[in-house]
């Protein structure tokens, strides 16, 4: 499909039609390495890539992105008490309206999915779907053998009319394990561990359905999923 300049530079974030023709008419946008100064420009969508101010994007109908959420920011677009882990995005995906998929407290680092596609954000938090969110967990205190026992057969959580069980759960060490939950209750990992006896002192997502956190990708990082389907080939280029 060949959509003007203007049409292509708003669809991907860039602001309003007269802030997508300034910058056209400004020499900001080049395509295929020549600057455009004409924004009523043609051109098909498909596989098409363009630079503002010098920095490359490609079309996107719709976006996934991963980010390594840090300590000490908000998932909201209004935040109260820390910065909003929007900041940690450029601007344009902001604008185009980019949401978290689910949420991390401010305290709880790892893996959060962004999109705008409404069906991927409704598919992955649906508790109907169950898919599996996975955890790395300091305790406070040593968890042992019977803790994780009660974590895999269903503690009771106020609020809760039935039990809530994680469906994995290994021991990595003394005051560490891997848990594995399929619900996305409020703070469902905090209190499931106090309800055997114990407190979070550190929590990181690792992984998310299909996909796990790259090892390698720092705090704060964010990157590309280029399928959204089971969240396989990815790119692991990191932004």
């Amino acid at each position: 499909m060949r959509v003007d300049l203007e049409r292509l530079l708003r669809s991907q974030g860039f602001g309003s039609r007269a802030e997508c023709r300034a910058l056209v008419a400004r020499g900001r946008v080049a395509v295929d390495g020549q600057v455009c100064e004409d924004s009523g420009a043609q051109f098909e969508t498909e596989g098409f890539s363009f630079a503002v101010d010098n920095v490359v994007w490609n079309y996107r109908k719709l976006v996934y992105l991963a980010l390594n959420k840090p300590a000490g920011y908000e998932c909201s677009r209004r935040p109260v008490h820390h910065p909003s882990v929007y900041s940690l995005l450029p601007p344009p995906l902001v604008m185009r309206g980019v949401q978290a998929v689910g949420r991390l407290d401010q305290d709880t680092t790892g893996l959060l999915l962004l999109t705008d596609d409404g069906s991927f954000i409704h598919r992955y938090t649906s508790p109907r779907k169950l898919v599996p969110k996975i955890y790395e967990v300091i305790t406070r205190h040593p968890i042992d053998e019977a803790q994780r026992a009660a974590l895999l057969g269903g503690v009771e959580l106020h609020g809760e009319s039935k039990l809530v069980a994680a469906t994995a759960c290994t021991l990595l060490n003394e005051r560490k394990l891997c848990l594995t939950v399929t619900q996305g209750k409020y703070h469902l990992v905090k209190r499931m561990v106090a309800a055997v006896g114990n407190r979070v002192a550190g929590l990181h997502r690792i992984a998310i359905g299909g996909f796990s956190l790259p090892v390698a990708m720092p705090l704060g990082q964010w990157m590309w999923l280029e399928s959204p389907s089971g969240l396989g080939d990815l790119r692991d280029d990191f932004d």
